[in-house]
């Protein structure tokens, strides 16, 4: 039978291709902008005829209806990436969080130690030779397809072919379901001017042919038009969005530099508006990987001049980071932050840094903070802390004793709390 016929023979509604789950599965679900939206509306609807579904995914997209109150007995989530679509649910008990590295999220398929049944996937259009591209999100979808017992897609006209280790052949799929959607967007906002203000102290760190890796928000993008003046940057991140392909055009980054995959942005994701996605669509300046390989903190640090940029709910005067929880509330996950710290650490010239506003709602908190909130849960330690980047200046951290690290963070700390943070650490004895 030719790959053709074969997808043909696949080819059925949206309430056939989720009929194949049964009670007591685990489904794994493609998420970020791969978000496959008709296969879990359609599992929703099944709700009555199921009982105790796992369903295991990191970043959801939209209002998830599988974790909506009175889902419960019928499906539950085990997240290992909490989001605005399941932090409720999470948070009422209804749902699990999985605390994990994101480069370690395919071994826990691969080594059984998250069995999957089933996996629903969000692809692109097959090519001449049957191969679909896992497009805007490869992660650990790969890692799902090639180890759960059953694949079903929801095969999208819109979906972005991306090139790299992102494809699969047809025959590996029970089931596809064929969709026309446009894929869900992300607008951030125009940076303000605490976010400019960090950007700017981020691009003083950056020296031309570096690597960069940037997370979500607007102090990666404020920072990215901070280095207008930059030359031959490189990419190799966990997520792609806007602010790299302005970057790109702008002739910022060339890739020309890097001492792994030179000229070519290596990410396992892309998450940004329609003009993004139609950037990347057969793009051959951008490879795309399972997170087991871009995040893997060897892999990372094979790049020289390696400079990791992340972010952090609040960091204690140790230099301890929070970033997955607002005290015992369970925020957003571990992700990628450690996974490049790490690599940056590792490599030749390379810097690791986490960036925050010092204070926030309006001036009246202060994210630098004697200790952590009771219940906060430690992601990046204060070992692995290097810089720490404030609209009030930078912090360096590595190899500093907690007396050197507590004024070093005091000075960069909203100026409203740095004589009460002064006494807390005189108190705590740091200083």
């Amino acid at each position: 039978m030719s790959w053709f016929d074969d997808y043909k023979k696949k080819l059925c509604s949206i309430e056939e291709a989720v009929s194949v789950v049964k009670s007591n599965n685990r489904v794994y679900i493609s998420g970020n902008a791969a978000t496959p939206f008709r296969l879990t509306e359609g599992l929703s609807h099944r709700k009555d005829e199921l009982k105790d579904v796992e369903i295991t995914h990191v970043l959801l997209m939209g209002d998830d209806p599988l974790s909506r109150p009175g889902m419960e007995g019928h499906f539950r989530h085990n997240s290992l990436f909490v989001g605005p679509a399941d932090r409720a649910a999470i948070n009422d008990g209804r749902a699990d969080y999985t605390p994990v590295f994101l480069y370690e999220i395919p071994q826990l398929f691969y080594h059984d130690l998250l069995p999957l049944d089933i996996a629903f996937l969000h692809v692109s259009p097959p090519d001449e030779f049957g191969f679909v591209s896992l497009g805007v999100e490869c992660l650990a979808s790969k890692a799902a397809a090639e180890t759960a017992k059953m694949v079903i897609a929801q095969v999208n006209d819109r979906m972005p072919r991306t090139l790299g280790d992102t494809f699969l052949h047809i025959s590996r799929f029970a089931k596809l379901a064929e969709v026309s959607d446009e894929l869900p967007e992300l607008n951030i906002p125009p940076f303000t001017e605490v976010e400019n203000k960090i950007g700017g102290y981020i691009a003083g760190l950056v020296d031309d042919g570096c690597t960069l890796q940037l997370g979500i928000g607007g102090i990666p993008n404020a920072a990215l038009k901070a280095m207008s003046g930059k030359r031959d940057l490189g990419i190799h991140t966990e997520m792609v969005s806007d602010g790299i392909v302005e970057a790109i055009n702008a002739g910022v980054i060339t890739g020309r530099k890097k001492t792994l995959h030179p000229g070519k942005v290596i990410a396992t994701f892309y998450f940004g508006t329609a003009a993004l996605y139609d950037f990347v669509d057969n793009n051959p300046f951008f490879e795309t990987h399972p997170v087991g390989y871009t995040n893997h903190p060897f892999v990372v640090g094979q790049n020289e001049k390696m400079i990791a940029i992340n972010s952090a709910i609040e960091v204690d005067l140790t230099g301890q980071v929070c970033s997955d929880s607002i005290g015992t509330r369970i925020y957003s996950g571990f992700g990628g932050q450690v996974d490049f710290i790490r690599g940056a650490a590792q490599s030749k010239g390379g810097k690791p840094i986490i960036a925050l506003p010092s204070s926030a709602k309006n001036d009246t908190v202060s994210k630098i903070v004697p200790t952590l909130q009771v219940g906060a849960g430690v992601v990046t330690t204060r070992a692995d802390v290097h810089y720490v980047v404030t609209e009030y200046g930078i912090a360096y951290l590595h190899g500093k004793n907690l007396k050197e690290r507590a004024k070093a963070l005091i000075k960069i700390a909203h100026p409203n709390f740095r004589a009460e943070l002064e006494a807390a650490a005189k108190k705590r004895k740091l200083i």
